[in-house]
């Protein structure tokens, strides 16, 4: 299991395409608190909200960056605020799509969020039941096919992130 610096680094090691598959209505990280009490107070989130360096980071070296997000309407705090900041992501250079589970039926996708990177390695990622990071563990390459299944499966049933922002913000 990866986790911290180790995780962190896939980021800079992958060549081509990162996809996140997320689940959880609200995640854990002690680096965002602060943050969130700012959004949430509604104050100025500052320019890295308008077009994340993050993302930029590698976008820039002409990597692909994709999540598909599952959801469910109404939203929580947490979700208001991480989809508030996806319009920087998206200047920077990911796609984001949404499945939102009150609206429209989700196929059948993992209860778990996963990282797939260049199509070739899958990482389950961990959660406590609050929603902090455990960890990153790697799945053997027979998971790859079902992992790459999932991917695909929760492309097509996405709602693009401007629409569905559109309509819900």
């Amino acid at each position: 299991m990866l986790a911290g610096e180790e995780f962190g680094r896939l980021f800079e090691d992958f060549e081509r395409t990162a996809f996140r598959l997320e689940t959880l209505d609200a995640y854990d990280v002690e680096e965002e608190r602060e943050e969130i009490a700012r959004f949430l107070a509604g104050a100025d989130m500052g320019p890295e909200w308008a077009d994340n360096p993050w993302v930029r980071s590698m976008t820039d070296k002409g990597k692909q960056v994709a999540r598909v997000h599952v959801l469910s309407s109404p939203l929580t705090d947490y979700l208001r605020y991480e989809l508030s900041a996806y319009p920087g992501n998206i200047t920077a250079g990911e796609s984001i799509g949404i499945i939102d589970r009150s609206e429209q039926t989700a196929p059948e996708l993992p209860d778990h969020d996963f990282w797939l990177f260049d199509d070739r390695d899958v990482y389950r990622m961990h959660y406590t039941a609050a929603g902090a990071f455990i960890g990153g563990e790697l799945l053997p390459p027979d998971a790859l096919a079902a992992y790459q299944g999932h991917r695909d499966r929760a492309v097509a049933a996405t709602v693009p992130f401007a629409d569905y922002w559109e309509r819900h913000h």
